[in-house]
């Protein structure tokens, strides 16, 4: 446990070093922070807080930067969460207020908006296709041998599909075909649609089974294909000293094509928190190098999908904080 001294000393410095890229001296902080304290006694404070494993010291200055641990006793502890400005507050709900008709156009705004704040790299997705109830499924005849198929799930979610068959089919079979569809899956979990389609409705239909079985295919692909990943502000790191190093900068660009390794970052953590995943905190080998911030949100129990942030350690945890935890409440407040 640190004392007040130390906790307002490694804020000095974590906050120096976020604003400088630079390793921090005593001086500096007696100079830009105000502290109430001797050099020589700042010097000291630093020296058991890198005895402490909340600082490293470089070998190309007697300054100290933070460490890993420092940057999460920093997160954890000091942090001011509020540092966020009438401007981007302003901002945010200009952009929030835009009227979207699907949540996926929803969470890529979001995504957008934090990138433009923040100046970090956003990654976002959609909420999982699996968790959510089938609301209503939709077949509107294009052809005579052609329907489209529309499914709309209870997060806002829609999906479309185009079926075409090798028999003609008519507009009163379609009729059936909602009826039957709606009658059976309705408020219905993808995930518990575990066994052929057919077996939900066969019973039930009174026409050719070579009609069914591709429009039950057709859904079942267009329900269980990946949410699309998107990329926002993907040059803004590269203007940060970190990416001056040609292996990070390098790394970094082979994280963001990386697909399941961008999902697999974006579905860590728990529903409704922010998470601040710091430098090996990351389970994967990749990451190491960089902090993950990443923001899931509900709204009434609808998920609304992932936001990620990627920068380098170095990150203005406070800034992307801020910035999320007011997103969160402007978002419930749009839903209420």
């Amino acid at each position: 446990m640190l004392d007040e001294r130390k906790k307002k000393v490694l804020q000095a410095i974590v906050e120096e070093y976020i604003n400088t890229a630079e390793p921090v001296s005593s001086n500096a902080l007696t100079q830009n922070h105000g502290l109430k304290c001797s050099s020589a006694t700042i010097r000291n404070e630093m020296s058991e807080l890198e005895k402490g494993g909340f600082l490293d010291k470089t070998h190309t200055s007697s300054g100290r930067i933070p460490s890993a641990k420092g940057y999460r006793y920093y997160v954890d502890e000091l942090l001011n969460d509020h540092d966020i400005s009438l401007e981007e507050i302003q901002y945010i709900s200009s952009k929030l207020e835009t009227k979207v008709n699907e949540i996926e156009e929803l969470t890529k705004i979001t995504a957008n908006t934090i990138s433009e704040i923040t100046h970090y790299t956003t990654v976002s997705i959609g909420p999982k296709t699996t968790t959510q109830l089938i609301e209503e499924i939709k077949f509107i005849l294009l052809g005579s041998r052609m329907i489209m198929a529309v499914i709309l799930t209870d997060s806002g979610l829609i999906k479309e599909t185009i079926i075409k068959f090798d028999e003609d089919i008519s507009e009163k079979q379609v009729e059936t075909m909602n009826y039957m569809f709606n009658n059976k899956l309705k408020n219905q979990p993808i995930e518990t649609i575990d066994r052929p389609l057919e077996e939900y409705l066969y019973d039930e239909m009174t026409y050719s089974i070579h009609v069914i079985k591709p429009i039950i295919e057709q859904i079942k692909k267009v329900l269980e294909e990946e949410n699309k990943i998107y990329l926002e502000g993907a040059n803004k790191c590269f203007d940060l000293p970190e990416f001056n190093s040609l292996e990070v900068a390098k790394n970094f660009i082979n994280i963001l094509d990386t697909k399941e390794l961008v999902a697999d970052m974006l579905n860590s953590g728990f529903a409704e928190d922010i998470n601040v995943y710091i430098g090996e905190e990351n389970e994967k080998q990749e990451l190491k190098d960089f902090s993950i911030v990443t923001f899931k949100h509900k709204v009434k129990g609808r998920d609304l999908g992932t936001i990620g942030i990627i920068g380098p350690k170095r990150m203005d945890y406070s800034k992307v904080i801020s910035v999320m935890k007011y997103i969160n409440k402007k978002l419930k407040d749009m839903n209420q």
